[in-house]
């Protein structure tokens, strides 16, 4: 649970959040000029004697105080809970020993932005916490105080501008100071949260997670990659190893049945080439669904219009492409083809659909439609989440609008270029 969290509840104020937002801002404000201080002195100094050599590690000391600097940082966030504690990104150096250490930590773009964080708290943050923790917590106490003063004192000054002497004047001293520490524990609430924020925005891993985020992509083209010469290879194997040994069978079978006289081995061998025969189709079927030879020899053109030829319902093809595309973009979008094509005949009722689309600009565009009843979903079970995962793996995307009483239409666009012209 972080501050912002809190000062939604109603237990706002009766809870310890007030207490830790003025924690966390205090001693802020004081590691703040601590920090100034050793900067302007590291700095001063490190000038003052680099002729003679002598302040040049400290200058390059002082470059890296915004790495204990950020780090401190961070578990004041952390143990105050006020908001979420970013991680730091530098990297482990490849080589031990001190002289490696610096060299990567000089070269690491993690060390500057931290030391510049490390410049903004000594300058602007710090201030303006103590400034926050004066006004919102320091002067409601003083007023609160007020009476407590005129009965020692017999006078307070309030902020320096006004003098209570008076118990009327100084009941009314302490009001105004409790209504305003009410509201001054909201206050400090917000800014211990916003001031976790501006650490979280400059000391947060964004280089690491991006390096993270671009690794993970590469990954995942990778494993399409992979995935889809593994289908090839399978094809392969299939079709030129037990495809061929079927095919014998198959053969064989049928010489068997020419030289058995009539009865009941003629029947038995009849009965087995037949299965035979299924088995081969069944096979052949496998072998064009895990990567059709259409696609690989002619391209995503000639395969649609396959998939088209063998759909359960009339579709027409209207498609336009300048040649060859890259294998992964060929492959997805034939299969988002034979998907969309199959959830046609077997859940909309449609009497006929219509596949069409091109390339332009860059981008490979297909639409699939029908005329069916709609409804459709991706989310349903129907096969096309996976599709639209493989297709976002390629930068691309997948759109499907299929109101209640259609018509459905499936969309793909995938952003790539030719490999091949059209022959």
């Amino acid at each position: 649970m972080t501050v912002w969290q809190a000062l939604g509840g109603r237990g706002y104020l009766r809870s310890a959040w007030p207490w830790r937002s003025v924690a966390f801002l205090a001693s802020g404000a004081l590691f703040g000029a601590v920090v100034l201080v050793g900067i302007v002195a590291g700095v001063a100094v490190g000038a003052a004697t680099a002729v003679v050599l002598v302040g040049l590690p400290l200058l390059v000391l002082t470059a890296l105080a915004g790495i204990p600097v950020a780090a401190v940082e961070r578990w004041r966030v952390r143990t105050a809970g006020v908001g979420a504690a970013p991680a730091g990104a530098h990297r482990v150096p490849d080589a031990p020993g001190l002289a490696r250490w610096l060299v990567v930590r000089l070269k690491e773009p993690e060390t500057w932005r931290e030391l510049a964080y490390a410049v903004l708290l000594a300058l602007v943050l710090w201030p303006l916490d103590a400034l926050v923790v004066t006004f919102a917590a320091g002067v409601p106490l003083f007023l609160l105080a007020t009476p407590l003063l005129v009965a020692v004192e017999g006078e307070a000054k309030v902020v320096k501008l006004w003098t209570v002497d008076t118990w009327p004047a100084a009941t009314g001293a302490a009001l105004a100071g409790g209504v305003l520490l009410l509201a001054g524990a909201y206050v400090l609430g917000v800014a211990a949260g916003a001031r976790a924020q501006v650490v979280k925005a400059l000391l947060g891993a964004r280089g690491h997670d991006s390096a993270r985020v671009a690794e993970l992509v590469r990954s995942r083209v990778r494993l399409v990659d992979a995935f889809e010469a593994e289908r090839r290879r399978i094809e392969r194997d299939l079709h030129d190893g037990a495809q061929q040994r079927l095919v014998a069978l198959t053969m064989r079978l049928g010489l068997a049945r020419l030289d058995v006289p009539p009865g009941p081995l003629a029947d038995q061998l009849a009965t087995a080439h037949g299965e035979a025969e299924k088995a081969l189709a069944e096979l052949r079927e496998l072998i064009h669904g895990i990567h059709p030879k259409v696609l690989a020899d002619y391209g995503l053109e000639a395969a649609v219009a396959d998939a088209a030829d063998r759909s359960a319902i009339p579709v027409d093809v209207h498609l336009d492409l300048p040649g060859r595309l890259s294998q992964p973009v060929e492959s997805a979008a034939y299969f988002v083809v034979c998907e969309a094509l199959a959830n046609v005949g077997r859940h909309s009722g449609a009497s006929r659909a219509v596949v069409s689309g091109g390339h332009d600009e860059g981008r490979l565009t297909l639409e699939v439609r029908d005329d069916g009843r709609g409804g459709a979903d991706l989310a349903g079970g129907t096969g096309l989440t996976g599709l639209a995962d493989r297709v976002s793996v390629l930068d691309g995307r997948l759109f499907l609008s299929s109101p209640p009483g259609g018509p459905t239409l499936l969309r793909v666009e995938i952003p790539c270029r030719p490999t091949e012209p059209c022959a």
